[in-house]
């Protein structure tokens, strides 16, 4: 066994191993951290059948932003699991007949084989530079679309930015410059109040003093 096929096993192993404690992990966020390491597996598996941009497009999008923000929802959310386990048997004879539906279907994929085309002659050179051919087909053949991509992109960037930093209304934030301009006759004001309650009447004094 060469050191390919080992890498192979290993990340194979692992893969599956991963994508089964996605399903029984009780604990939601670590199912998402096994969800990523199955992904970070699969991208392994694409690098050695020589398809590195699909890898590094699995890694940049899947673990470095979707896998990402599923974490932080999970996290956010703070799920009750006792809550969402109420329901489980009611929907497992469901869930199992799928489950065995798909094994079925599976299993006969595998045990008749895959058919496979001659595949045509690929020069050695191109087939290790794929990510290189594809880049030089979309930014010559499809550079239009690439363009109007990239530019519907950065104006949902700015829109973003400015929705998120827009003035909210209870910020207690300061500008610096009306701090400066500020005079002191502007921080106090003065203001006469009417009298709300009359005066108190004067207490007599007694006879035995004024007799003094």
């Amino acid at each position: 066994m060469d050191i390919q096929t080992g890498f192979f096993y290993l990340f194979a192993g692992v893969l599956l191993f991963s994508a089964f404690r996605v399903v029984t992990a009780r604990n939601p966020v670590h199912a998402v951290l096994f969800l990523m390491l199955a992904f970070s597996q699969a991208s392994g598996l694409w690098f050695l059948l020589n398809a590195e941009f699909l890898a590094i497009t699995l890694v940049l999008v899947y673990l470095g932003a979707v896998m990402v923000l599923f974490l932080f929802v999970v996290m956010m959310l703070d799920i009750n699991m006792d809550t969402l386990r109420q329901g489980f048997w009611r929907h497992f004879p469901l869930a199992a007949t799928l489950g065995a539906v798909v094994a079925f279907e599976m299993g006969a994929v595998l045990m008749s084989g895959f058919r496979l085309a001659t595949p045509a002659a690929v020069d050695a050179a191109e087939q290790a530079n794929n990510a290189k051919a594809l880049g030089v087909l979309l930014y010559s053949d499809y550079l239009m679309p690439i363009q109007i991509a990239a530019a519907i992109l950065l104006v949902a960037m700015v829109a973003a930015i400015a929705l998120t930093l827009r003035q909210r209304k209870d910020s207690k934030a300061i500008d610096p410059s009306i701090q400066v301009r500020v005079k002191a006759r502007d921080r106090l004001q003065v203001v006469k109040v009417e009298v709300t309650q009359a005066a108190p009447a004067p207490v007599a004094e007694p006879a035995a003093e004024e007799k003094k």
